[in-house]
């Protein structure tokens, strides 16, 4: 399983320019947006370590940057089973 990234945004666009910084800032397949409610959005990306990585600290720069950021997060080669609960097997 390559790594998951995860930026959460206050509102839906402040999310649109996490996922195009993100796409923008390294070699991630954006494979997600969820709604999570109360005008939260997470945006979902995955790849190579260091692309998670950086996409995942540039995503949440630019909703930083939008006073939108809620949290983020990059997991390096999540478990299996993690993985399938979440729906992202390969």
């Amino acid at each position: 399983m390559k790594s998951l990234g995860f930026v959460e945004t206050e509102g839906y666009v402040p999310a649109f320019a996490v996922a195009d910084a993100m796409a923008k800032a390294a070699n991630v397949e954006v494979v997600k947006k969820v709604w999570v409610g109360a005008a939260m959005v997470t945006i979902v990306v995955r790849g190579d370590v260091g692309a998670v990585t950086t996409a995942v600290d540039a995503g949440a720069a630019a909703a930083n940057n939008m006073g939108a950021l809620i949290s983020c997060l990059a997991i390096a080669h999540p478990s299996k089973e993690f993985a399938a609960a979440l729906g992202y097997e390969e």
